[in-house]
């Protein structure tokens, strides 16, 4: 299927690895040149790399920063001015108690999960509208339909989700769409980050034994692949995609037990 995007412009935020990288791979194969932010140099360099060699016709710009910075915010937006596409990602905020957090936590994980997506929409869909196209996906969690033991995460991404309500109904009649994507668990190194390993540690387990209960758990058997997650971004982005808006949908193999 041509999404109809080739030679439009997107910036992908964290996106060296996991599914931030599995958007920009997805969105470089159909065409758009692509803005890469990540806050480590040689993981960036490396996939930016990738990229290039499997897209020739494709510019790949990269960005070395922490997106959730107001000076890293300005450095995307400076690499890339005027994005149809956006995509905005940053890692999740770790889990605990919430009796544990204190307010300077707190904030943290707002400024990383809500307020830098809210602030790089401010700054580019206004443009987006002027130009009647513009494609925003926010890779969230799957806490937005189920929240976790991450109250950090918990709060941040509910407070993205009410704001997204409101602005994704008044962008689409310029041919701008906001949707956010829910990931369940997929195999991406976040998956063997520190507070799994201290679980399985805890457990007296490995990762991979952690790992196959993860799959159990889930009714399609198995983890998510990261390059699932990527096409759906991409098809999102495409032109044809003008009547959804608004939306948050899960990929997560069926694991949310609900019908809303």
């Amino acid at each position: 299927m041509d999404l109809g995007i080739r030679g439009r412009r997107a910036i992908v935020c964290a996106s060296s690895k996991g599914l931030g990288r599995a958007c920009a791979v997805a969105l470089a194969n159909e065409g758009v040149h692509v803005t890469l932010t990540a806050r480590g140099a040689e993981a960036l360099s490396q996939t930016a790399a990738e990229i290039r060699k499997a897209n020739p016709g494709v510019v790949v710009t990269e960005v070395v920063g922490d997106i959730t910075t107001p000076e890293g915010r300005e450095a995307a937006l400076n690499a890339c001015p005027e994005p149809d596409i956006l995509i905005t990602n940053a890692g999740g905020p770790p889990g605990g108690d919430f009796r544990n957090w204190t307010r300077d936590d707190w904030i943290k994980a707002l400024d990383a999960n809500m307020l830098t997506p809210i602030e790089l929409i401010k700054a580019t869909v206004d443009g987006m509208m002027v130009r009647k196209f513009g494609r925003i996906v926010n890779i969230t969690s799957s806490a937005v339909k189920a929240p976790t033991s991450r109250d950090l995460s918990n709060g941040a991404r509910a407070g993205l989700t009410g704001f997204i309500a409101g602005i994704a109904r008044k962008t689409v009649v310029n041919n701008v769409t906001i949707n956010s994507l829910l990931p369940g668990v997929f195999d991406t190194d976040r998956l063997r980050e520190p507070d799994a390993r201290a679980e399985a540690e805890k457990r007296r387990i490995s990762i991979d034994e952690l790992i196959a209960e993860y799959n159990k758990s889930i009714p399609a058997g198995r983890v998510g692949d990261p390059e699932e997650f990527g096409l759906f971004c991409a098809f999102l982005c495409g032109a044809k995609a003008s009547f959804i808006t608004g939306q948050n949908i899960l990929l997560d193999g069926g694991a949310f037990p609900g019908t809303l």
